[in-house]
């Protein structure tokens, strides 16, 4: 199975989501791909939506190859860091080595706040049941970074929903999320793109849209 685009992951998703309808769910969407999907997903299921934002930190000269990521916490000045320990080892790298690359993260995550929150602070979650959604999952730092920065904003129960994922970074997500909704768990992943037809880049203005939906 593939995709047509994110908008047909987000329905596949909300399908696998209905049993959430009556637990007045919040939908959170990993910007800037993962936005898309969590706006089908909530509106699938008459839910909130909101981002949760999260950053990747590639490796030196590998940018697309994540050795870790980094979350916003409560107040946007706390952080989640979340490091990819069988990546870091493979590499000889420790996580002081992109000591850098995480400060750059963090910069542009508060830049990325003002830009789609405009200012205001991330919102409590206490008490709620959180999905957290994006548009794959290929290492899995991220999405375990939003997890953590979802439960630290207070979260009762958080349900990671994935279109695509690789089967063996699924039995880790199963330790960190209460659920996980997974339609597509390949061995072989390659790269999440391949697993859309159209995989279009988002961009904020988009995602400022999404979330300005009444």
């Amino acid at each position: 199975m593939h995709y047509a685009d994110r908008a047909h992951a987000g329905q596949v998703l909300g399908a696998q989501l209905e049993h959430l309808r009556d637990r007045d769910p919040v939908v959170l969407g990993l910007p800037r791909g993962g936005v898309p999907v969590a706006a089908e997903v909530a509106a699938l299921l008459g839910a909130e939506l909101d981002v949760v934002l999260v950053g990747k930190v590639g490796a030196p000269g590998a940018t697309e190859l994540a050795v870790g990521a980094v979350g916003e916490g409560r107040h946007g000045a706390d952080w989640v860091e979340v490091r990819a320990e069988p990546v870091l080892a493979l590499l000889e790298l420790s996580w002081s080595d992109v000591a850098d690359t995480v400060a750059e993260v963090k910069a542009e995550l508060a830049d990325r706040s003002r830009r789609l929150r405009g200012g205001t602070e991330p919102r409590s979650l206490r008490g709620r049941t959180a999905v957290v959604v994006d548009d794959g999952v290929a290492t899995g730092s991220t999405v375990e970074a939003a997890v953590r920065v979802v439960r630290d904003l207070g979260a009762e129960q958080v349900v990671l929903a994935v279109p695509v994922a690789p089967a063996a970074v699924l039995d880790r997500l199963t330790e960190i999320a209460d659920d996980v909704v997974c339609p597509l768990a390949p061995a072989d992943l390659s790269s999440v793109g391949r697993w859309y037809a159209d995989f279009t880049q988002v961009d904020d203005a988009e995602v400022r849209g999404l979330l300005a939906r009444p």
